[in-house]
């Protein structure tokens, strides 16, 4: 393995929803019923050495069954970006909600990283309850035992080099296992938070989604992230259209479908 550590990273969008408000996204919020859209991405990340996938989303069946828009799926976006989702070797899956677990087929070479706590979660007594339970698939958490059994999962406990320059950190809130990833580029150490922080406003009020196994631990993990970031603006949350409008597309025919996030932000 060649000992480049420098990046580029590039957040995908492959769906959206558009009829979702601020109380669908903040614990608690003064401005409830005004409407706050969100994105749904896959992030890659490359250099000329390796190219490394964060999270696979859902299908067109995932999308129906919940009523979200799949405008693509994950493996056409990286398509358009050039990598086959068939060849990938490393898949980082943050957590395993149905939006970032779902099409782990598509990646047949792949090998997982998760951190154990989220598959304990997972397959643990709070799926029972549906406040817990709803956001994940029972189908994606059996496929990925059945990765397991075939030896093509990494477990993490904490924080671990999946790379030289790429590193994943066990952050908590969200879900009992979620983790964020930090990326060297040549802007300096940038963490993508998947859903650690959906939106920016989460870290910045602060007020946490109201999606959460610990409210605590989602509070502690914004400071983490700013501890592992080179500042804040190095932090790109999971799930924030804003993320569109202040990264640029690597190119016309790319915008509003992928934004490079290894350049300064458009302020």
């Amino acid at each position: 393995m060649s000992g480049n550590d420098i990046y580029e990273i590039f957040a995908i969008r492959y769906g959206s929803m558009d009829m979702r408000f601020r109380r669908d996204n903040f614990i608690s919020d003064p401005h409830h019923d005004q409407p706050m859209p969100l994105d749904y991405f896959v992030w890659l990340i490359r250099n000329e050495d390796r190219a490394i996938v964060v999270d696979t989303g859902f299908d067109h069946a995932e999308a129906k069954d919940r009523g979200r828009e799949l405008v693509r799926l994950p493996r056409e976006g990286l398509a358009m970006m050039g990598v086959d989702a068939h060849k990938v070797e490393n898949v980082i899956v943050s957590h395993m909600h149905y939006d970032h677990a779902g099409t782990l087929d598509d990646f047949p070479a792949a090998t997982f990283h998760l951190q154990e706590k989220e598959m304990n979660y997972a397959t643990g007594r709070h799926m029972c309850s549906d406040p817990m339970g709803h956001a994940y698939s029972a189908d994606h958490v059996c496929n990925m035992v059945r990765k397991n059994f075939e030896g093509r999962v990494a477990w993490h406990d904490g924080s671990r080099e999946i790379a030289p320059g790429i590193s994943v950190h066990l952050i908590g809130g969200h879900t009992m296992g979620v983790q964020c990833v930090k990326v060297k580029t040549k802007r300096g150490d940038v963490v993508l938070a998947s859903d650690a922080a959906h939106f920016y406003e989460n870290m910045q009020i602060p007020s946490p989604f109201i999606i959460v196994h610990s409210v605590a631990d989602m509070v502690d993990g914004f400071a983490k992230m700013r501890d592992l970031a080179s500042s804040e603006d190095h932090i790109i949350p999971g799930h924030d259209p804003l993320v569109r409008q202040m990264y640029a597309a690597p190119s016309a025919d790319l915008e509003g479908i992928v934004s490079r996030l290894d350049v300064d932000p458009v302020k």
